[in-house]
């Protein structure tokens, strides 16, 4: 096909070939009147776009026709690299908001990172106060951090996950929230939504679009199988009671036994982020001389030894910490039991990939120590193929994975919902794709 592959085929070829200004020879029709441009110019131009040629690729091969997504790289019609670039260079920038359970990350889709952050004060899940009053006063508090009219620019906002079963009441507060949701930003005249999961979004950051996310959020921890980018409810999705709260208080409480002073939850979360990790082997650690230290500023120094690994360690022994759940390997590998037995595809190995998510999935070793576990609870023939991923941009995943959206050389068109498009769906057609 004379899409972005044969592009990135062809790079790494003609890169490693003699230097100077070499004319560009390309598979046949692969990029179009770029066939003609020196190597140096033509590398300046890929070197422009902010995500990897890997990402760019699986983005307009995957996602850019929108839901349903494409499941075959031979669905895709034959598009020229400079028909794509030239669609993506006049595509407008869009407010990006990543709606975390703890934080909040937000920012412009053509920027390298998220341009702010901020402590999210709104409870998504709690139906029983006001949501329209509360999703106003987030969203007006975005938009006057950026510094923007909303009815300047499309948004694409990550709804963290709630209301997690296939039960008719759960149904109805997700359908509840995402009205909610449109109803507001319409309201302060944004021309065009994209409004998706978290999960979702970190798969596609992932470059993947069928796997279970392992979302480890701020009050508990969510494993959810996706194929095609749509949730499968009816499968199972597994939660967890813990989350990035109890990692934080449980270091609390082991700095406290040690009789070591702080002065604020910002500084426990700020050495878990920089000194905890999580052991392959927990009982092997022990023995282990594991002290080191991290300066907080504004505090000074502080020396850590085995609580940098008996925090990461709550996720697979909740009990350690007072926590009454299974450990997350447990959840996962019931995770994959279901999924194997629901036979969704005839390719069971969609499933076989695990996708990290959240700020707590970045601890170091946590990946590793996953698939340690697995091996050991599942059967040599499913542990075959199983694969944990890290979190591709850290606490950002969800963030990127909606930057990658919103960068589409056809988007908004093909992700967007616009209010003349809200007002004339019917609910059914709301949350069809959610």
């Amino acid at each position: 096909m004379a899409l972005l592959r044969k592009i990135w085929e062809s790079i790494s070829t003609r890169s490693s070939s003699n230097s100077g200004r070499h004319q560009l020879v390309l598979p046949e029709s692969s990029t179009g009147a770029f066939d003609q441009l020196p190597i140096d110019v033509f590398m300046s131009i890929l070197n422009h776009q902010q995500e990897s040629w890997e990402s760019i690729l699986f983005a307009e091969t995957r996602l850019r026709l929108g839901h349903p997504l494409q499941t075959s790289y031979n669905q895709m019609c034959h598009l020229s690299y400079m028909h794509i670039y030239g669609q993506r260079e006049q595509v407008t920038g869009s407010v990006i908001i990543d709606g975390g359970s703890g934080y909040c990350k937000f920012g412009w889709s053509k920027y390298s990172c998220p341009s702010g952050h901020l402590a999210t004060f709104l409870e998504f899940g709690n139906v029983e106060s006001p949501m329209y009053s509360r999703l106003r006063h987030f969203f007006t508090t975005i938009y006057g951090r950026m510094q923007v009219k909303p009815s300047a620019h499309p948004v694409v906002v990550s709804v963290p996950i709630c209301h997690y079963d296939d039960s008719e009441s759960a149904k109805a507060s997700r359908r509840q929230l995402k009205e909610a949701l449109y109803s507001v930003l319409f309201d302060m005249n944004v021309p065009a939504v994209c409004a998706i999961n978290q999960a979702t979004l970190a798969l596609y950051a992932a470059r993947r679009t069928s796997a279970i996310v392992v979302n480890i959020g701020f009050h508990v921890t969510s494993v959810l199988p996706i194929l095609h980018g749509k949730v499968m409810r009816k499968v199972g999705v597994e939660v967890v009671g813990l989350g990035a709260l109890n990692l934080t208080g449980f270091l609390r409480e082991l700095m406290q036994r040690k009789n070591i002073d702080f002065e604020s939850l910002y500084t426990i979360r700020t050495l878990k982020e920089n000194l905890c990790y999580v052991a392959s082997d927990y009982e092997a650690e022990l023995s282990k001389d594991t002290v080191a230290s991290f300066e907080v500023s504004g505090e000074g120094r502080f020396t850590l030894s085995e609580e940098r690994f008996q925090t990461g360690e709550v996720l697979f022994q909740p009990r350690i910490a007072g926590v009454r759940a299974m450990g997350l390997h447990q959840a996962v590998a019931l995770c994959i039991d279901h999924c194997d037995a629901a036979e969704l595809t005839g390719d069971n190995d969609w499933f076989k990939t695990i996708i990290l998510a959240g700020g707590s999935a970045c601890l170091p070793g946590l990946a590793e120590r996953l698939e340690i576990e697995l091996c050991g609870l599942l059967s040599p023939s499913m542990f075959k193929g199983i694969k944990v991923v890290s979190p591709p941009y850290g606490a950002n995943s969800a963030w990127f994975g909606a930057k990658l959206i919103s960068n589409l050389s056809t988007f908004p068109e093909t992700w967007c919902m616009t209010k003349k498009q809200f007002r004339r769906n019917s609910r059914r057609n709301l949350i069809s794709s959610w």
